[in-house]
């Protein structure tokens, strides 16, 4: 319970009965409460009390709030320990009854009303939520039954083999056929899968059809949800796209290709988060919308994107969907891939088109159903990049297997430490410290004789990774803790005050005149005699700065699980948080063990371990219903 206190932030004053419960509980914020009284007036508190939780329900990722299981999947934001089983909650057979003839709500999917609520079942949603999430549905729906005309079969099949030659994972081959025959294709697939081999075999095929057909070179937009993810696309497309077996003006193409934050190509309007310039009346002019990183996407960016896309134009979704999920309401990208996570759910025209393209059997180990959603799914499982240990322990967290996820770490396989103690109690971890100091020293050594390349190749080596920000298990108290080992193991670390040669930086903000992005990491270094430079890596070159020029940065030798997203480093460092942090989940788990490229150290207690690999983020969402026909989570 939150202490009584009127002078603590966290409570909603003069709030009534059933609210005011729930707020000093830790279940609602005050603004949960404050949106309730507004709407609800002087109501049932049981209605009351079901508006505060619906309101609730997308700041803390849901779509929706079921009143049928919310008494037992409530979380509070206290870190004290609550019964929330004893909390006067209202008996749940009854509550949606209440809530049906509320004048707030509109009952069912038919329901034409526009009201504030909607309700399906015991699943209660902010009308606009439930809109966003239909549409999205829809217009997804629409795209993927309308497969564009006109592909030249025999030259696809044969710019599938030129550009794939040589590899021996078919999926890659098997996901680019996919985009190039439907409007509508995700690539997913862990880190080292291919995922942006695949996206420039993607443009490219696609630029042979419209030569072969005598039309000009489609009109391609490289997206991902922050400036840092698309900088890094961007970049992945321009390498591949160098070595691809293409025709010259083909690979002009791939390496005229920029990328943008889908804020920018969408038209963000300054003052609003869901309004565009580009949007249903005003479509996107590219024929072809690839997208990075979409685990990070929420329900209401892709509802936005997928609108402003032409019906005639080709979508294809890239990304993760094993990774941590949009800090905003939606688990889109899992809802889209669902089922097809356990085997393509491919109709049978769909299978036979692609085995022709790809010249190899397309199996299909599940059911498709009637929708043609899945036709352009394909997900990538062979590793490219980490080793068979990172790749093994990877595997059994994202399957959820903690039993074959503790075999691994108790086997030791090249690649993979474990420390099993909980690391706010287990003092300096022997592995964890050397490796930071290592790293450390490499860094102020290339610093410091102003090797800025070699510097920033020091930092990428290894990176600290915790899954809280604050507190004893978070970020900026193992910052601390780095820096001690560093200022006792290097003689004169740190002397020269807050800018020093060796100093990691990260950028906290998009500082788009500098072409710097929320999430980038750079290093000072050395810049002449008694000067310094912010070095940055862009585009494959090394970018310096005047520390002054610099708005928003921090100090990084560690940072959260979020923030890492997207990254890789040779060695990752993750540290767990006890097995009661509620943000510690299968998916944050996944993620900082997936940023190892070369070893990753792992520290926590098995009770941690077991607690993330079996605790799924789990969303209230309904668009994978909507999408494949299954009941929703």
């Amino acid at each position: 319970m939150i202490a009584a206190d009127r002078h603590d932030v966290r409570l909603a004053r003069d709030a009534p009965g059933l609210l005011r419960a729930f707020n000093h509980a830790g279940v609602l914020a005050p603004a949960d409460v404050h949106v309730a009284r507004r709407l609800a007036g002087d109501a049932d508190p049981a209605i009351g009390l079901a508006v505060a939780l619906a309101v609730r329900a997308p700041r803390l990722g849901h779509v929706y709030v079921d009143l049928a299981t919310v008494r037992e999947t409530a979380t509070v934001e206290t870190e004290e320990p609550v019964d929330l089983s004893a909390l006067p909650w209202p008996d749940a057979a009854r509550w949606p009854a209440a809530l049906a003839g509320s004048p707030l709500v509109a009952e069912g999917a038919d329901a034409d009303a526009d009201r504030p609520l909607r309700l399906l079942g015991s699943r209660l949603y902010l009308d606009r939520y439930w809109r966003e999430e239909r549409r999205l549905a829809a217009d997804l729906a629409a795209l993927a039954g309308a497969p564009p005309d006109g592909i030249d079969g025999d030259l696809l099949a044969a710019g599938i083999r030129r550009v794939f030659a040589g590899l021996h994972d078919g999926g890659q081959a098997l996901a680019a056929a996919a985009a190039v025959r439907e409007r509508f294709a995700v690539v997913a697939g862990g880190p080292g899968t291919g995922k942006t081999t695949t996206v420039a075999g993607i443009v490219a095929l696609l630029a042979e059809q419209a030569a072969a057909a005598g039309d000009p070179a489609p009109l391609v937009a490289l997206a991902a949800p922050t400036g840092k993810a698309a900088a890094r696309l961007e970049q992945a497309v321009h390498e591949e796209g160098r070595a691809l077996d293409v025709a010259p003006a083909v690979r002009d193409l791939l390496l005229g290709l920029q990328a943008a934050t889908l804020h920018r190509l969408l038209g963000w309007r300054p003052g609003t988060h869901s309004r565009f310039r580009h949007q249903r009346a005003n479509r996107l002019p590219h024929d072809v919308v690839v997208v990075d990183e979409t685990s990070m996407v929420s329900l209401s960016l892709m509802a936005r994107l997928v609108e402003a896309v032409r019906p005639e134009s080709r979508l294809v979704l890239v990304g993760d969907p094993g990774q941590l999920t949009s800090i905003e309401a939606g688990a889109v990208l899992g809802d889209i891939v669902g089922p097809a996570t356990r085997g393509l759910r491919m109709r049978p025209p769909a299978r036979a088109a692609l085995a022709a393209a790809t010249g190899a059997p397309v199996p299909a180990t599940d059911p498709p159903g009637d929708t043609g959603i899945g036709d352009g799914i394909v997900v990538l499982e062979r590793v490219h990049r980490y080793g068979e240990g990172i790749a093994r322990l990877a595997e059994a967290i994202r399957s959820g297997d903690a039993e074959r996820a503790l075999a691994v770490l108790a086997e030791a396989p090249a690649g993979v430490v474990w420390v099993p103690e909980d690391p706010a109690e287990s003092g300096d971890p022997a592995p964890l410290r050397a490796a930071a100091v290592a790293a450390g020293r490499a860094v102020v050594a290339a610093a410091a004789a102003g090797d800025a390349p070699r510097a920033l190749a020091a930092l990428e080596a290894f990176r600290l990774l915790c899954a809280h920000r604050r507190g004893p298990y978070g970020a900026a108290t193992w910052m601390r803790r780095v820096e001690g080992w560093l200022a006792a193991a290097l003689d004169g670390f740190a002397a020269a005050g807050e800018w020093y040669a060796g100093r990691p930086l990260l950028v906290t903000e998009n500082e788009y005149g500098l072409r710097l992005y929320n999430g980038d990491t750079g290093v000072v270094v050395a810049d002449g005699p008694e000067r310094l430079a912010a070095a940055f890596e862009r585009r494959g070159a090394v970018a310096r700065f005047s520390p002054a020029r610099l708005g928003a940065v921090e100090t990084v030798h560690a940072m959260t699980i979020h923030k890492s997203q997207g990254s890789q480093f040779g060695t990752a460092a993750v540290l767990l948080p006890p097995p009661t942090s509620p943000i510690l989940t299968r998916e944050l788990l996944y993620t900082g063990v997936t940023r190892a490229r070369e070893r990753v150290i792992l520290v926590g207690t098995e009770a941690a371990l077991r607690a993330a690999i079996d605790r799924p983020a789990a969303r209230a969402s309904g668009l994978r219903g909507w999408l494949w026909g299954d009941p929703a989570p």
